[in-house]
């Protein structure tokens, strides 16, 4: 066995000698992209009909703009050490879209898991994108990005779609930026978009190729109109955000991990039956219960939204009495306390739970950038 990793220890210095790049990867933290992979969909793996901004699928990438309607999915599908892809196909389309029509996938960056890029000094980190890429329409594509720290900065490339049909892999490297530092906190400082159509707001300037000030009209020169007929499509996967020049190899995470840092924006527990419960809480006052939410799925971005099935119940001690409304409670935690309301009495300091009168809907914990 130790002959066996000496000789694997020979072969990685050979290729850092010959590349500059291990064959195996790099040790540490290199992919600042959550679910590059498209492993994690917590709200959905189909979602048709979308015309709108969102997330439906793929958790963490982000459905931008109003350009036709659409099928979104995760497929099972996907280059060689890949198993799935986000797609998104055209149903219904729009060929000659109006000024302030356009149509993304976009994914945000928290500023303090920034810092390293030492973005507004003279030592700027330059970055890497790199992701696979299958589509039937061929041409010219845009990857834009954005400083949210400093919302009047913006860097576009672009990148080609040669084979219609074939999983194509792509590199693009955007330099440092020395002006505009990213904010140290948990707000979006980066952020990534991935053009597939717009209007001439969009795409009548010039390609804004270095950093400087955001003019929209520069955001998406020469980019394909995806959208231009039914059953144009576009697939994603392997999406990796590095410091440096150089694109290295993907770094896989395991399903466990991916969903664990998705959970620090999105948390989603299905009712799978009427006795399901997911919280429980103390009664404040005779109509009221109040939940903390903290401890489930790990402490999340920011004060999180809640969202309740349609029917909610609050059991125990004796009572299952509907719920009448929900909302952020004040006090106790901030938003990550919740109030639960009912106009039926309950016994002040006593605990309730919870629960789902039947097997439909979710509570959906939010906290997204």
């Amino acid at each position: 066995m130790a002959v066996k990793n000496t000789d694997r220890m020979l072969d990685l210095s050979r290729d850092l000698l010959a590349s500059g790049v291990p064959k195996y990867g790099v040790g540490g933290r290199r992919n600042l992209i959550i679910n590059g992979a498209m492993q994690v969909a917590q709200r959905s793996i189909s979602e048709p009909g979308i015309s709108t901004s969102g997330f439906y699928t793929a958790d963490r990438f982000r459905t931008g703009g109003n350009l036709g309607t659409w099928t979104q999915t995760v497929e099972n599908d996907g280059p060689d050490g890949f198993s799935k892809s986000l797609k998104m196909l055209c149903t219904t389309p729009a060929a000659s879209p109006t000024a302030g029509n356009f149509l993304g996938l976009g994914y945000r960056l928290e500023g303090q898991d920034l810092q390293h890029l030492k973005k507004g000094t003279s030592s700027a980190e330059s970055v890497t994108v790199s992701f696979w890429v299958k589509s039937n329409k061929t041409g010219t594509y845009i990857l834009e990005v954005g400083d949210d720290s400093n919302s009047n900065r913006h860097i576009n490339k672009s990148y080609t779609v040669n084979v219609s049909g074939t999983w194509e892999y792509k590199t693009i490297t955007f330099e440092g930026d020395t002006t505009g530092a990213f904010a140290n906190d948990n707000t979006s400082g980066l952020a990534l978009f991935f053009w597939l159509g717009s209007g001439s707001n969009f795409n009548t300037g010039t390609l804004q190729t270095s950093w400087d000030v955001s003019t929209t009209a520069n955001r998406a020169v020469g980019n394909v109109n995806l959208a231009d007929a039914t059953s144009n499509y576009f697939q994603i996967t392997g999406v990796q955000l590095e410091v440096g020049d150089t694109a290295t190899p993907f770094e896989h995470r395991s399903y466990g991990e991916e969903l664990a840092l998705c959970q620090r924006y999105y948390q989603k527990y299905p009712v799978v039956n009427a006795t399901t419960t997911f919280l429980s809480g103390l009664a404040i006052t005779t109509t009221q219960v109040r939940v903390s939410i903290r401890s489930y799925g790990g402490l999340m971005r920011d004060d999180p939204s809640i969202s309740v099935p349609t029917t909610v119940q609050v059991k125990g001690n004796g009572v299952a009495v509907t719920v009448t409304s929900v909302a952020a409670s004040s006090a106790g935690g901030g938003g990550h306390t919740f109030n639960f309301n009912t106009t039926t009495t309950l016994n002040s300091n006593h605990v309730y739970y919870i629960t789902g009168t039947q097997a439909a809907g979710a509570f959906e914990l939010d906290a997204e950038l």
